[in-house]
């Protein structure tokens, strides 16, 4: 779990890299052939963004308590996949808080409707919350 952890949060922080090295550090939003540079002090779509310097440190308490919960919970052993693309990608979130004041976000998606500016790091929480629902769902249900 924690090596999917590890190399979640290694991808998306070389992304970020990438991403920060090619755009102009000095624009809150750049745009640029379906790309962008934001950098979101809230959570999905900019939620709680009103808690600002707090939220760092209240999502790093989550992941701090998520681990505990998948070590002394008996989680670790059924769910590692998930977990460790959602700790690992929440991790790479909540250092980006600690560096950029924001997390680094740069897919600019949209084509015919409105949605979000996220990061690969968003995505893999996304894929990780659908299969934990997925092993859940799937599991034997005792009687």
């Amino acid at each position: 779990m924690f090596g999917i952890g590890i190399g979640i949060f290694g991808v998306d922080q070389w992304l970020k890299y990438v991403f920060l090295q090619g755009f102009s550090f000095d624009s809150y939003v750049i745009t640029l052939g379906g790309n962008a540079l934001v950098y979101n002090d809230g959570v999905a779509f900019s939620m709680f963004a009103f808690l600002g310097i707090y939220l760092k440190y209240i999502q790093s308490i989550i992941l701090v308590a998520l681990c505990g919960l998948i070590i002394y919970g008996g989680f670790i052993e059924r769910h590692y996949v998930p977990f460790g693309l959602i700790l690992g990608a929440g991790a790479s979130n909540v250092l980006d808080r600690f560096i950029h004041g924001g997390v680094v976000d740069y897919v600019f998606w949209h084509y015919g409707f409105e949605f979000a500016i996220f990061n690969f790091a968003d995505v893999m929480i996304d894929v990780g919350v659908v299969l934990l629902v997925w092993q859940a769902w799937r599991a034997p249900r005792k009687p």
